[in-house]
């Protein structure tokens, strides 16, 4: 007797997520690509993106074929992006691997603030004496010196199975209706507005972004790209680099406002969406934790990423660091010494879409149900779905891509600006704004 067929690893992760936001994922079943996802590495990475990709797809009623070459290069957006035709520097100096007295650390700079903290950590005062520094200090107590000050480092460690075999015992996507601590009545049911282009089913929705550094704003980039309004609040204090807005603020409105003032108040009570990026300790500091946004702001869809998951609530990371910590690094090291990485931020761009697909699928459940409706998820708990996918032996050979047809043009303030074109296939980005450039109003 045969054993029966295991599903692709893509369409079980799929179907895992539409379960996860409440649907019959027996209904919309996804093709297989018509090649893989040229996202090479050890790891499943290239399911994972066409899964999450999907996941969208079908939670927004798309039903064109998707294009594997266009996901990938989505994924890669950064490696596209031109500003008045020159490619930016995506990486500071202060980013990356470094060799310590018994291992790896992996940092991350590429703020200044957090560049500062790594040289105040290692008591030096630049980047020349940067190699010594480490070379001198174990892995943790270089990572740990530089956390103290404030500043971004982990240890390259092993992969950890135990660990993330518990971890994929909870949900990928922990999606629940939410009452406030004064246990405020749920909403009445709120319809979602009929659009007026079938395409754009997200049309006369309000979605407040409070994100940061890809994985939020791909999600919430995506959302406009369903015909959201969305408008991205960033505090005046923390200027944002220039491509790194300009690679996710497609169809986004971009203002500066103090997260405490009663504007901020004024735009979440109008909002249908709110998308946190910040750590958990720093929403609940703010007063925007969940529970707390659920007793003021009843009838809100509420989407929460962190880096590290809820349980670690002061703990800031990216994608860089929670694939070093994670053992990711050192699965896709190519000589079984130097750390290496995923093909792509993976980690981030997979929970911007999975993130931006539950979002669609509550405000469908809220038009349905009525209710509050939450939704979080965190980069290390999709490393650890990623490390429980079925693996290669090697990467795959890199496939050459024509990047011509999978690149948009925008004009900008004067500025020439190319960046990758959607993965959602049939739809266009609109332009990004500048950084700051808008009011911070509906």
């Amino acid at each position: 007797m045969s054993a029966p067929l295991l599903p692709r690893p893509d369409q079980a992760l799929h179907d895992r997520v539409l379960t996860e936001l409440g649907m019959d994922h027996a209904s919309v079943p996804i093709p297989a690509p018509a090649h893989r996802v040229p996202l090479p590495s050890r790891l499943a990475t290239a399911d994972l993106a066409w899964a999450s990709v999907a996941s969208v797809a079908s939670v927004a009623g798309i039903s064109a074929e998707l294009d594997p070459d266009r996901i990938a290069l989505s994924y890669r957006s950064d490696r596209l992006l031109t500003v008045d035709d020159t490619a930016p520097s995506v990486w500071s100096p202060y980013s990356g691997f470094w060799r310590s007295r018994d291992g790896w650390v992996r940092t991350h700079g590429n703020y200044r603030h957090h560049a500062e903290a790594l040289l105040r950590g290692l008591g030096i005062t630049d980047l020349d004496a940067i190699s010594s520094a480490f070379a001198e200090r174990t892995s943790t107590e270089a990572a740990t010196a530089i956390s103290s000050e404030g500043g971004l480092a982990v240890v390259v460690s092993t992969e950890r199975p135990a660990e993330d075999a518990a971890l994929r015992r909870t949900p990928l996507l922990d999606v629940r209706g939410v009452e406030g601590p004064g246990r405020a009545p749920l909403a009445p049911e709120i319809p979602l507005p009929l659009s007026p282009v079938r395409a754009l089913p997200l049309s006369g929705i309000r979605v407040l972004d409070l994100t940061r550094v890809i994985a939020g704003p791909v999600c919430t980039r995506t959302l406009a790209l369903l015909g959201a309004d969305v408008l991205r609040i960033d505090p005046p204090h923390l200027p944002e680099a220039e491509w790194q807005h300009f690679d996710t603020g497609h169809g986004k409105r971009s203002a500066l406002l103090d997260a405490r003032s009663s504007e901020m108040h004024a735009l979440l009570a109008q909002a249908d969406v709110v998308v946190l990026g910040y750590r958990p300790a720093a929403l609940d500091r703010l007063g925007f934790s969940p529970e707390v946004l659920a007793e003021r702001y009843p009838g809100l869809v509420i989407a929460q990423l962190s880096a590290w998951g809820v349980d670690h609530p002061e703990r800031a990371g990216f994608d860089s660091l929670v694939q070093a910590e994670s053992g990711i690094a050192l699965v896709e090291s190519a000589d079984g010494d130097r750390p290496g990485a995923l093909p792509a931020q993976a980690l981030d761009h997979s929970a911007g879409y999975l993130l931006a697909a539950s979002v669609v699928a509550l405000l469908e459940r809220r038009r349905r149900d009525g209710g509050t409706w939450q939704v979080r998820t965190s980069l290390r708990r999709i490393a650890a779905e990623l490390l429980g996918m079925p693996r290669n032996a090697e990467p795959a050979p890199e496939r050459d891509v024509d990047p011509a047809p999978h690149t948009a043009h925008f004009a900008i303030g004067g500025r020439r600006l190319a960046t990758a074109r959607p993965a959602l296939p049939g739809l266009d980005f609109r332009a990004p704004h500048e950084w700051g450039a808008d009011q911070p109003r509906w």
